[in-house]
């Protein structure tokens, strides 16, 4: 049940659960540890599902036709992470999933998320405020992409999430603020105190 703790104070904010609504849907999850750079969803393979990150911090990237790799987010303790679209609409993930730090990670199958929804219906109101939360999360990223400059967005990154910060390489960071790391290096040297 320790392992289910930090999940269910997550969904407590937003809704209630009797003890035995509680215990359907943790029978659902399955527990798993990811160690350090391991693939848990990988491009083109049925994306079904719904990830929970009890500790650690994964990161969803995808690849263009070059192999170049850019971050789409990263995702620490409490965040769920997924391919969204392709989940919902049980395609093949267009994206990759790695640990990139070890990780224990809850996860929920698509087809036991529908069934939650028939069992537990106030789950739909869980997973609406997450998903709303979402797009406004990605709508103001999109914003700040267009507004600000590459410093600034560095700036704001590392404010938002000082975990991820020392957690992931330069190269990842990089690729998530859309510059080259060899400009992001140079932006870090100006932020060094006595610059």
């Amino acid at each position: 049940m320790e392992i289910h703790s930090a999940i269910l104070k997550s969904i407590g904010k937003h809704i209630s659960l009797s003890r035995e609504e509680e215990e359907y849907f943790i029978s659902l999850l399955v527990y798993k540890e990811i160690p350090n750079k391991t693939t848990i969803i990988t491009e083109g393979q049925l994306c079904n599902k719904l990830i929970y990150i009890n500790t650690g911090v994964l990161r969803s990237y995808c690849l263009d036709g070059k192999g170049k790799e850019s971050t789409i987010m990263f995702a620490m303790a409490d965040w769920w992470l997924t391919d969204m679209y392709c989940f919902l609409n049980e395609k093949p993930s267009m994206t990759f999933i790695e640990a990139i730090e070890d990780s224990a990670v809850l996860i929920l199958s698509k087809s036991d998320f529908d069934q939650l929804f028939t069992v537990i219906p106030r789950f739909e109101r869980f997973f609406r405020i997450l998903m709303q939360n979402a797009y406004t999360r990605e709508q103001l990223r999109s914003i700040e992409n267009l507004t600000l400059n590459a410093e600034e967005r560095y700036m704001r990154f590392i404010k938002k999430y000082p975990q991820v910060v020392s957690n992931v390489s330069q190269k990842q960071i990089a690729s998530y603020l859309g510059i080259t790391p060899e400009f992001l290096s140079l932006i870090r040297k100006r932020q060094l105190p006595g610059k």
